[in-house]
């Protein structure tokens, strides 16, 4: 029985009901195409998109979706964060269980009540908050059911963004602006990454917005030899390269931008940053709706291979951007990738090549595409920065 709590305000949900019903409809078209009777969603960032809850109370035990044509969408979550997902999304109908171990059970009630224990049910099997456990613990409350592996179907809708989705990446990206603009302007001989780091969360806290808290990658000298590295004492020196990697975000969306420096001169790491600028101008100019997302990186890869550094490249050209930055199941500019770009789709794409000496350097831009090609959505110079 769903649990009501009719006095708590829907305060979490940043955009009008209509906008979530008409995601869940283009979820609920899919799963028709892909011949599916139903759709568990686990991953929080599809979550998000679906219903305006954060998801973040899954971390325990899966907090699944029920999805099925003719049905209206149930939440099966843990009674316990029942009042917050009442309050921060769409879905009316919640039901909840009380521990771990009676996830899989209350999930299996539902779907028998749906008239779904037989049939074909997609399951995110490659994303993340869906343990190989979790599974298991569905198959064996329901030994009939039909498990398919419905990892792309709700990022292949979420791919392209509505007007609204699009006014709030835009927001996302002046805030990120913002944060790369201050690291430019602030750094000099002895500063530290993390006073860095702190003059930028100041800056874009003074203009009302907000950093992805764990998309910050801020690294000078020689921890530009770390694919990832958080702010730390370390300060930069006199003929040192500098790189961040950044996004701002509003209600879910982030909007990452990589930009590098070099404090004097670094003929290294100024040579991989002008490599990388024009592998990801080829990639961008390549970018237009009907194109393949491996045609796109494959333009990326022939500049780099064509250089005197074949193997510099050593990742992915891009990947789809939203709710979530690092949700997996989502598509990415890489070797063979088939999906076909349309346009209302965004993507970061990140060049960043590695150096004779181990040095990672380089630089990205934020895209959407349009019917006329690729809209660059940073209004920050894609030149390296000379401080």
């Amino acid at each position: 029985m769903a649990t009501t709590f009719s006095a708590i305000p829907k305060t979490g949900i940043p955009f009008p009901k209509s906008e979530y019903l008409h995601r869940q409809q283009k979820v609920l078209e899919a799963i028709a195409r892909d011949k599916l009777d139903g759709l568990l969603v686990t991953a929080h960032g599809h979550l998000r998109y679906l219903t305006g809850y954060h998801g973040y109370g899954g971390y325990f035990a899966p907090f699944p979706l029920i999805l099925a044509p003719g049905r209206a969408p149930t939440y099966v979550v843990r009674e316990y964060e029942v009042a917050a997902v009442r309050a921060e999304s769409c879905v009316d109908e919640i039901i909840p269980y009380t521990q771990q171990q009676d996830f899989a059970k209350v999930c299996a009630d539902v779907l028998r009540r749906y008239g779904l224990q037989g049939r074909r049910i997609g399951l995110e099997l490659g994303c993340w908050n869906l343990a190989p456990a979790d599974v298991s613990a569905i198959q064996a409350q329901l030994p009939d059911m039909n498990i398919a592996d419905a990892t792309r179907l709700v990022a292949s809708v979420a791919a392209v963004k509505s007007e609204l989705e699009l006014g709030v990446m835009r927001d996302a990206i002046a805030m990120t602006d913002l944060a790369v603009q201050t690291f430019q302007r602030s750094l000099r001989d002895g500063v530290t990454e993390a006073e860095v780091a702190a003059a930028i969360e100041s800056e874009v806290k003074k203009a009302g917005g907000e950093l992805r808290a764990t998309a910050l990658n801020l690294i000078f000298g020689e921890r530009t030899k770390l694919p990832h590295g958080f702010p730390s004492r370390h300060p930069i020196r006199n003929n040192e390269p500098a790189m961040i990697e950044i996004g701002g975000a509003k209600h879910g969306y982030a909007a990452g931008l990589v930009r590098g420096a070099v404090l004097g001169r670094h003929p290294e790491t100024e040579s991989l940053y002008g490599l990388s600028v024009e592998a990801l101008e080829s990639a961008i100019a390549a970018i237009k709706p009907g194109v393949t997302a491996g045609e796109v990186d494959a333009v990326a890869r022939k500049v780099i291979d064509r250089s005197a550094r074949p193997r510099a490249f050593r990742h992915r050209t891009g990947y789809q951007t939203g709710i979530h930055w690092s949700e997996r199941g989502n598509i990415s500019l890489e070797p063979g990738g088939a999906e076909i770009l349309q346009a209302g789709m965004t993507f970061h794409m990140p060049l960043i090549l590695f150096g004779e000496s181990g040095h990672l350097f380089g630089c990205s831009e934020h895209v959407l595409v349009t019917e006329a090609g690729a809209e660059i959505l940073s209004r920050t110079p894609r030149t390296l920065y000379r401080a």
